[in-house]
């Protein structure tokens, strides 16, 4: 590296070639160890960690920043697992460019074991860790690589604003109030949908963008509250197949990179009825071989008062555990707000279990011939109203998974497709189930004359070992197919001239066909850094009660700032 006043080389490059030479370095002191009359330094930086041979009243505290000038040596016990550990620094001259003056709230070293509120509030701290560091530095390197790979395959990037308008549709907007017009609002973009749409009708023609999104919805393991990033891109004049070519080669290829698996290049396909059918999930996890049965045909006019007049869904599994297991099971299920598990196992003799002495023998029969179970097999059934049933077996299917350790290692991705375009809500009523903006398969024809939950929409995702990954869809191009889809929503032409007054008017103007997606960026890098929380990935997170802990937002505002943007508060 190029000479500077504080060092020749990083703590992570100086090798046995260079043993003699005088060098300096610069870095934080990681830790101190004595040894007889010797006291040994490690010293780190972005870059690596070399260790320096002090006199004792030479070494500052731990996490001080240190300039030290000495001469290279060869060590007399070489560490193999440090790129450094065949040498050494005798120090001579040692500046301390930052001293630690406080009490460090919790070793660097142990970061990854101290409670997530501490290490946020210092997270600068926290970021030192270096498996915490590497994380941020592999997000560096994936954004450079997803870029670089877009940019060779002529898609054009384009930035979007931040500030717009409120949607009708999706999770809840963050507001942000105009001082220029008093009483109206911004809103923070959940997606670029409507913008890159307007690119395509634009004539740009493929369009990608690293988008900060923003959506005021609690946190998850894997959803990051406030805002969060995603890859985005839109195509013209491409159909569904065009956008699958692309995502699989570069999924393809960001895992060829990144990791040691191969996947790709083609991924498994599923419809959307398929996948709710055999794991009741639109995002089943491929790497689990369980798939869910239903029983309800058989069962549901069965005296036994847990079936009777009930949805029936039933796990298959290779299982001979002892009673705790089966309890511990029946236990997550009440856990996840279900009534509780029947479970039985399938012996030489027939059929054993907690709920065997309530069912006819036709049942048992039923049951065994439904489920072709065999001698070892065990059998967990839910039953409850269909949407809770569903439900629950889903979470069962995947909770069996893990405790039968079926999983594996592997990246199983997965497209969802052919989507309802429709779906009820609540009270019966007929609404989006998905994205808006799709294109109906059958266009206008089957907006006219088919029955609205029979429409399918070009509309998918993609799933990687039970996460959704990626979300996208043939976008509707003309006004007509557009006012009839929301009319059958429920919303007149007026709504939609008014909520979506640009895309409205823009297809007027002669809007090309075209398709797109966006795939979870910090979504991408957990798998990636093999870690379940999106947290671990993003370099200054909100903590679960999106607040920043850190810098101590959200936070109160003075009487002078509400003023200016024509804001009153409740009492």
């Amino acid at each position: 590296m190029t000479h500077n006043e504080y060092r020749t080389h990083n703590c992570g490059e100086l090798r046995i070639d260079n043993v003699g030479e005088k060098v300096t370095i610069a870095g934080w002191v990681n830790s101190v160890r004595k040894l007889g009359g010797l006291t040994f330094v490690t010293i780190r930086d972005h870059f690596g960690i070399t260790q320096v041979l002090m006199e004792e009243d030479q070494v500052p505290p731990k996490e001080t920043v240190v300039s030290i000038t000495g001469t290279v040596l060869e060590r007399e016990s070489k560490n193999p697992k440090m790129p450094t550990g065949e040498i050494e620094l005798k120090a001579e001259e040692v500046k301390i460019l930052g001293k630690c003056n406080n009490v460090l709230p919790f070793e660097i070293a142990d970061a990854e074991n101290i409670k997530e509120e501490l290490r946020l509030k210092y997270r600068y701290l926290d970021l030192r860790n270096s498996e915490n560091h590497n994380r941020i530095v592999l997000r560096s390197k994936l954004l450079q690589f997803v870029r670089n790979y877009m940019h060779t395959h002529q898609f054009l990037e384009v930035q979007t604003p931040i500030l717009t308008s409120s949607s009708p549709e999706g999770a809840r907007d963050f507001l942000v109030p105009s001082r220029l017009n008093p009483g109206k609002f911004y809103a923070l973009p959940q997606a670029p949908q409507q913008f890159k749409q307007l690119l395509m009708i634009s004539g740009f023609d493929n369009y990608f963008q690293i988008a900060p999104c923003f959506r005021d919805e609690d946190a998850r393991a894997d959803r990051s509250p406030g805002e969060f990033y995603q890859m985005d891109m839109e195509m013209s004049f491409a159909t569904q197949e065009d956008v699958f070519a692309v995502i699989e080669d570069l999924m393809s290829a960001i895992f060829a990179e990144f990791t040691d698996k191969k996947v790709g290049p083609k991924f498994e396909r599923m419809s959307y009825n398929d996948a709710m059918k055999n794991y009741c999930s639109d995002k089943p996890d491929l790497r689990n071989p369980l798939k869910v049965l239903d029983l309800t045909d058989g069962l549901s006019g069965s005296e036994f008062s847990v079936f009777k007049g009930k949805t029936i869904k039933c796990i298959k599994a290779t299982c001979d555990k002892t009673r705790k297991f089966y309890d511990e099971m029946t236990k997550f299920v009440v856990d996840n707000e279900g009534k509780g598990l029947c479970w039985f196992k399938v012996t030489d003799e027939g059929l054993t279990g907690s709920s065997v002495k309530f069912l006819s023998e036709s049942e048992i029969d039923y049951i065994l011939s439904t489920t072709e179970a065999k001698t070892g097999d065990s059998l967990f059934m839910v039953a409850d109203v269909e949407v809770k049933a569903i439900r629950l077996i889903s979470a069962l299917r995947n909770k069996l998974g893990e405790e039968l350790q079926l999983l594996g290692d592997d990246f199983k991705f997965v497209w969802i497709v052919d989507f309802p375009f429709y779906e009820l809500d609540d009270d019966g009523n007929i609404e989006f189930s998905h994205n808006p903006f799709s294109m109906p398969q059958g266009g206008m024809d089957a907006l006219l004359n088919k029955n609205p939950l029979d429409i399918f929409a070009y509309q998918f995702d993609l799933v990687l070992n039970g996460v959704e990954m990626l979300s996208g869809a043939v976008r509707n191009h003309t006004t007509e197919v557009m006012v009839k889809a929301f009319e059958i929503a429920g919303y007149d032409k007026s709504v939609v001239e008014n909520k979506f007054p640009a895309l409205f008017n823009a297809f007027d103007y002669g809007a090309p066909p075209h398709a797109g997606c966006a795939f979870g960026f910090d979504r991408l890098l957990m798998f990636l850094c093999n870690t379940t929380i999106i947290r671990d990935v993003i370099a200054f997170p909100l903590n679960k009660n999106a607040q920043d802990l850190l810098m101590g937002a959200p936070s109160t505002v003075t009487q002078k700032q509400l003023d200016d943007v024509h804001i009153k508060l409740k009492d």
